[in-house]
């Protein structure tokens, strides 16, 4: 696609389908679109890989033999701050639900069109966090804090490891807090489309983010759900 332009900065994308032809054609086309781009014929490959490799996003197909691409998906989301997009061979709601439990920051369902792969991408990537020196402005939500310019998230003097996605759920509850944000426009801000299944996704999305922030997700004290109007950042 001559018409599309490259990303800002050469990103480094881990391509990781078990079908040569796809993988051969996916590879040429991000390459000829911009993107620095390895590719990987299993989540064993994929693991060699990162292990010698710095990589700006995951691309990985669900179906694989041997460890699939929501083991691989979670792996990666516990050891490494990198987003994940999903290739998914079926578009059910339940799959869906399924790959972002695992971590993943978006999905997309085949058969696919090249072009909006790299919309989602680019998506991801927009999303991502980047490193900043203003001075912070911390939330504090109880045992962690928010810093809100650098977009981080901290327990004492450790970083808590968020997704692209949780990232960004952060930045948008953080700018209004103790004001309900409607689950509408969190699923705007996310990207995510389909009515039922986008507002699922953010539901999700809510749920791991609780994890990271309460001492009893079940109860949660600092991201509250209100109930007709959506979800509330209610720092100290």
């Amino acid at each position: 696609m001559s018409g599309e332009r490259p990303p800002v900065h050469q990103a480094h994308v881990l391509l990781v389908d078990d079908d040569e032809r796809i993988r051969g054609l996916l590879k040429k086309f991000l390459m000829r679109n911009g993107y620095l781009t390895t590719a990987a014929r299993d989540a064993d490959h994929a693991r060699r890989l990162m292990a010698g490799l710095e990589f700006d996003i995951a691309v990985l197909d669900v179906m694989m033999p041997g460890d699939n691409g929501y083991v691989l998906c979670a792996e990666i989301r516990e050891t490494r701050d990198m987003p994940v997009l999903l290739l998914t061979a079926r578009g059910e709601t339940s799959d869906r639900i399924t790959g972002l439990e695992a971590g993943a920051d978006d999905y997309l369902a085949k058969p696919f069109e090249p072009r909006e792969l790299l919309l989602r991408l680019r998506a991801i990537l927009r999303r991502a966090p980047a490193g900043g020196g203003a001075v912070p402005k911390m939330l504090h939500l109880g045992g962690t804090r928010y810093d809100v310019e650098r977009g981080e998230l901290w327990r004492g003097e450790e970083p808590v490891r968020l997704t692209a996605t949780e990232t960004t759920l952060m930045r948008v509850l953080a700018a209004t807090p103790h004001e309900a944000v409607t689950r509408a426009t969190l699923v705007e801000k996310l990207g995510r489309d389909g009515e039922g299944a986008g507002e699922r996704s953010v539901d999700v999305q809510i749920t791991r983010l609780r994890r990271k922030l309460e001492s009893d997700p079940r109860q949660p004290r600092y991201l509250q759900t209100v109930r007709g109007e959506g979800y509330m950042l209610a720092p100290d």
